[in-house]
């Protein structure tokens, strides 16, 4: 089966949601309802690992590939999420090329990187993993986030650095460091967002972004954005409840 990986790489356009509630059943929901991948957000999201791996089997379940926002970039986090079977890793706050790199390495093992070397786990089917650790290596996905001033500024070089496969905006923070929060129509976001486009093309990765307005889809994507989360599951759940309650049209 072709990994998501590959399937970022070859410039597909993938649709996606982030998952902060923290539950499996509404990650089983959002699983079928047509995503290509889901996003456990443990940055900001509700629970932590208590719930993570409920929401990996759901996906699973599915042949939904789930990739999880660690809260940090240190190696013993980000090898748990990997050993539990994440299909990636979302970086948040890496503002260097130098932080990128490290990041890429968190997610090999060695000698290319310094994942912790370990077959017994979820993600190697408790011993039954015939792969190699460059085929394990190979098929996860590393994003970057690029949501302060210093990463915007480091863009280019940050989508050079070897491993990286998405350069994903935090358009909040992004929007919010630009000193135009929220103003997803302003020059500032607008020549922001085709930076980072313009330089992913350059390094032939994806761009990604999260937004809540379905409309904006294909404008983003028109601009080169081809890795797009769709809002996330608390905010398409308090949509529709909305509209069913006849708060909004």
């Amino acid at each position: 089966m072709t990994s998501l990986r590959e399937r970022v790489r070859s410039g597909e356009f993938l649709r996606g949601t982030f998952l902060n509630l923290g539950s499996p059943l509404v990650a089983e929901v959002c699983a079928l309802s047509g995503f290509d991948w889901l996003l456990v957000d443990l940055e900001h999201g509700f629970r932590g690992d208590e719930a993570l791996i409920g929401q990996l089997l759901a996906g699973a379940a599915h042949d939904v590939p789930v990739l999880v926002r660690t809260e940090s970039a240190e190696r013993i986090r980000v090898g748990h999420v990997l050993d539990l079977g994440a299909a990636g890793v979302m970086f948040p706050r890496l503002n260097t090329p130098e932080e990128a790199s490290a990041a890429v390495t968190h997610l090999r093992y060695p000698p290319r990187g310094d994942r912790g070397v370990a077959s017994y786990n979820r993600a190697r089917s408790f011993g039954g993993d015939t792969r190699d650790a460059k085929e394990v290596d190979d098929s996860l996905l590393c994003l970057v986030q690029i949501e302060t001033l210093s990463a915007l500024g480091n863009v280019e070089e940050i989508a050079a650095t070897p491993g990286v496969d998405v350069l994903f905006v935090g358009p909040g923070d992004l929007s919010t460091a630009l000193g135009v929060p929220g103003q997803w129509s302003s020059r500032e976001v607008i020549d922001a967002l085709e930076r980072v486009a313009t330089a992913a093309r350059g390094a032939n990765i994806a761009a990604g972004i999260l937004t809540p307005d379905l409309e904006r889809v294909p404008s983003l994507n028109e601009m080169g954005y081809s890795f797009i989360s769709i809002a996330s599951d608390s905010a398409i759940l308090r949509t529709a409840a909305r509209r069913a309650s006849g708060q909004a049209s």
